[in-house]
């Protein structure tokens, strides 16, 4: 088999792979690197199952091919805890049920993480409008913009801390 070799960082880790050239991210990803949070919902870009960030910016990876990664950064969804203790998304999302099948909420984890990182303070339109691009057919939008601005409140009182502890 031929293809190409790619050379890259996901979730901070330095990873090779060869890929055809019409593979999509999203294949390399579940397939090649055995990272399956990603899923395919649609095939076409307009669910956000397969959400990941290239670069700091929001993607579907349905839509980049393997080899547009060469050299550059990807983050999914398996990225976001640090060993065993859960990002505050991640908790968030359990506390607030925000989640039932599962196959949405990879896809609304990363593109709430890249909301978070650019905008720590978000009103509710702001989360609404950030989210728009991801689709669930199960839970329902309130309890995902809940748990989004309640991990914002986590993540700004994680903050102060740090600081405070800093200046110390």
């Amino acid at each position: 088999m031929s293809g190409v070799h790619v050379s890259t960082t996901v979730n901070g880790d330095a990873v090779e792979f060869v890929c055809p050239g019409g593979e999509s991210l999203l294949d390399v990803l579940r397939n090649r690197l055995g990272l399956t949070g990603a899923k395919e919902g649609c095939g076409t870009g307009d669910c956000g199952a397969c959400s990941v960030t290239l670069d700091g910016q929001l993607v579907c990876s349905c839509l980049v091919l393997g080899a547009e990664v060469e050299g550059r950064e990807v983050n999914t969804v398996e990225g976001m805890a640090e060993g065993n203790r859960l990002h505050p998304l991640q908790r968030q999302f359990l506390d607030n049920a925000a989640l039932q099948c599962g196959i949405c909420t990879p896809g609304f984890l990363v593109a709430a993480k890249a909301l978070l990182d650019e905008n720590p303070n978000p009103t509710e339109t702001e989360i609404r409008y950030a989210l728009a691009g991801n689709l669930c057919r199960c839970t329902g939008y309130d309890k995902i913009v809940r748990a989004v601005d309640a991990a914002a409140k986590d993540l700004r009182r994680e903050a102060k801390r740090k600081a405070r502890q800093k200046s110390k």
